[in-house]
């Protein structure tokens, strides 16, 4: 038959794996977050000399295998210039903020100006903000105020919902995704949550849910009606309407 004698008469050593076995469930219980590479680069130190494939087929029978967080696909985003509207309702900016109580429990904002004026449309405060209340939120101004031609935002969990997306289907609004990892494409909202940090959040310690949002809400109508904006030639949103021929009706 062919068959060599040192391969006929050969004998399978049955290694013994428990000494391998125990160093890497101790290895991975004190490390929990070291993956294979680094358990086996530590054994190597250690002095012990095992194949790395002879570690690796017991490190997955161990199942000591590490979940890696799959990575969040987006669509191809353009380049979005940033320029003003010529009139409102044009582009709408939309952004997140978070921040704590006193008490150390986190609360978010949702941040909605129009770009035409720097406006403060609105500001939700809450624990949470799920796309189902970011949408209710966004038709709430919309009552008054009309729907946007576009929104302007990020590439972050509750913007690209199909949730987010159903909306602006049936309002007939565009939804414009800046790049990721390019904020600046954002930039009046982006310097629009400057502004609302430093004034607001970084000045008071706010006991509850209930306090943030009052405080806020008086600290809008001082932003659209008193504080002046360098942007818009030292004067306050509201005005900068007013100079340009809209109603004051249509503000509200």
């Amino acid at each position: 038959m062919n068959l060599s004698r040192s391969a006929f008469s050969y004998k399978a050593k049955l290694c013994d794996d428990d000494q391998i076995k125990q160093k890497m469930l101790d290895l991975a219980d004190k490390h929990k977050r070291y993956g294979f590479r680094k358990i086996f680069h530590i054994l190597r130190r250690s002095g012990f000399h095992w194949n790395h494939k002879r570690v690796y087929r017991i490190y997955c029978e161990l199942k000591l295998n590490l979940k890696r967080k799959p990575k969040k696909r987006l669509p191809s985003r353009e380049k979005v210039s940033l320029c003003q509207p010529d009139q409102m309702n044009q582009t709408w900016s939309l952004d997140y903020m978070s921040d704590a109580l006193i008490n150390g429990k986190r609360f978010r904002t949702l941040n909605i100006i129009d770009d035409y004026n720097r406006e403060v449309l609105g500001i939700k405060v809450s624990n949470s903000l799920p796309a189902i209340r970011v949408t209710e939120f966004l038709d709430d101004i919309a009552v008054s105020r009309g729907y946007p031609k576009e929104l302007r935002m990020d590439n972050g969990p509750e913007n690209i919902s199909h949730v987010m997306n159903q909306w602006a289907q049936d309002r007939n609004v565009t939804l414009k995704f800046i790049e990721p990892g390019e904020p600046a494409q954002n930039g009046y909202i982006e310097r629009f949550n400057r502004t609302y940090r430093e004034e607001i959040l970084d000045m008071y310690l706010f006991r509850n849910i209930d306090e943030v949002q009052a405080i806020t809400d008086q600290w809008m109508q001082e932003y659209n009606n008193q504080r002046p904006h360098h942007s818009l030639g030292n004067l306050t949103p509201h005005e900068f309407i007013k100079r340009n021929n809209f109603s004051t009706f249509e503000l509200y």
